[in-house]
């Protein structure tokens, strides 16, 4: 099985940026869709960008759309998250997860949080003011 481990997070100010990096371990990369899912306090966890490796297509939510990228490095077996323009809203504990499977789509991954089958130990995120 999958396994995922992921980069630290850390403290930011509002307005600046940090990447997350998630490495896949024991599988063939592209026989999966990654996902990075956040949870805040008193929150549900919630999908913010999905990629399905193979074709590359990928999703954001719409409260990080136009701030966060998610990139895949096939060589590495890693798929970064870029996170700029951060605010204070989007402090939370950060995971990477992992779906089998390449017919999902990067929406359909990001959409419930029982799809993942395989979840990274989590990152925290702080964004202060």
């Amino acid at each position: 099985e999958v396994q995922l481990v992921e980069s630290a997070g850390g403290t930011v100010q509002a307005g600046g940026s940090l990447r997350l990096s998630c490495v896949a371990s024991g599988v063939t990369f592209d026989d999966y869709a990654i996902g990075w899912f956040r949870q805040a306090p008193g929150k549900e966890r919630e999908g913010v960008s999905c990629i399905v490796i193979e074709e590359g297509q990928t999703f954001y939510a719409d409260s990080v759309k136009g701030r966060f990228t998610v990139v895949s490095d096939k060589s590495k077996n890693t798929v970064h998250l870029q996170m700029n323009n951060l605010k204070r809203e989007d402090t939370a504990v950060y995971y990477c997860a992992a779906a089998y499977g390449i017919s999902w789509s990067p929406a359909a991954l990001c959409s419930n949080n029982r799809f993942p089958e395989v979840w990274g130990q989590g990152a925290l995120v702080t964004v202060s003011s």
